[in-house]
């Protein structure tokens, strides 16, 4: 198939197991998420950049053990006696934030799924018992780039928008795009913009010229 028209459908990302894209990046991972309940440690962390994989397995943690996905701004809304928690830490702190998740990591029982871009290590606190507490956490790093991850992430990407797209346009968009999860989901992003705009087909076509337009190059 050359190219495929685009509805006005918009994107919802899969976020099930099966449509987790595994490789050796994020094998470690996805196989601690796989083993709960039988963890050795309560709490647990995976980290990486933005849209490197860290949602979808904080998704398939809470399909698996009940769990809800919260954000550090939404702490309050948790019940403490929860068996599984799962929260999604981002770069800043504060000092109730930080009662709240030391409160959590002090619980008799249950177990806890943290989510960041940075190593818990370099995690911010303004709680000491909190900083010994990251510095001691099982962490899982998700991201190191390949072209096998990033063709399969790319094609994920334009399924997630009801687009199959043939090898050339992948090749295409990954000789042109930084190869990073968040400039490639926002590259595909601005394709089914541009697409939907002009009435056109996703094709190598408009690839190159959202390519050309982008970097200032005569078509």
């Amino acid at each position: 198939m050359a190219s495929q028209l685009v509805l006005p459908f918009g994107s919802k990302p899969a976020l099930k197991r099966e449509d987790f894209i595994a490789a050796p990046c994020n094998e470690q991972a996805l196989r601690f998420i796989e083993r709960w309940p039988d963890w050795p440690a309560r709490t647990a962390a995976i980290w990486g950049p933005p849209e490197s994989g860290k949602t979808h397995l904080a998704r398939i943690f809470c399909d698996r053990a009940g769990a809800r996905l919260i954000s550090a701004q939404d702490l309050a809304t948790i019940d403490p006696s929860d068996d599984a928690i799962a929260v999604e830490l981002d770069d800043s702190s504060d000092p109730g934030r930080d009662r709240k998740l030391f409160a959590l990591f002090e619980r008799p029982s249950g177990t806890m799924l943290l989510t960041g871009r940075l190593p818990p290590r370099e995690w911010s606190t303004s709680l000491g018992d909190l900083r010994s507490r990251f510095d001691a956490l099982l962490a899982f790093p998700v991201w190191a780039p390949d072209d096998h991850l990033l063709a399969a992430l790319v094609r994920k990407h334009f399924a997630d928008r009801q687009l199959d797209v043939t090898d050339a346009i992948v090749k295409r968009l990954l000789l042109h795009v930084e190869r990073t999860p968040s400039a490639i989901s926002a590259f595909i992003a601005r394709i089914d913009e541009k697409a939907l705009a002009e009435k056109r087909a996703v094709s190598e076509r408009l690839v190159i010229d959202l390519v050309d337009s982008e970097t200032g190059r005569d078509p």
